[in-house]
């Protein structure tokens, strides 16, 4: 009988899966990211994870009227996309972005 070696899975396809599986988790998911205020650019990639999630790039891409190639861009650790952006792919994933009142203000 063959040895098999156990096949590592990358954290974007973990997190993929778990986003799949959930849309209560990808809600807390995005808001974490979004809390994260030592890496901003961890909400860029917690918005990819989602829209690959939710059908693939170009199924939201489509869907929020931007370029795949666009989007790919803009939700790369690197992007720098524009308010307008986040706006429209947040709505074709079904969200929405919203602002609370900060834990450290509430006290």
């Amino acid at each position: 009988m063959p040895l098999r070696c156990k096949t590592s899975v990358s954290h974007d396809e973990v997190m993929v899966r778990k986003l799949q599986k959930s849309r209560a988790f990808a809600v807390e998911y995005l808001k974490a990211a979004m809390e994260d205020t030592e890496e901003p650019r961890a909400l860029l990639v917690a918005l990819r994870h989602v829209a690959e999630a939710r059908g693939g790039i170009a199924k939201i891409a489509k869907a929020a009227g931007i370029e795949r190639e666009s989007l790919y861009r803009a939700l790369s650790p690197c992007g720098n996309p524009r308010f307008a952006t986040l706006v429209a792919v947040t709505k074709a994933m079904g969200l929405t972005l919203t602002v609370e009142t900060s834990s450290a203000s509430r006290r």
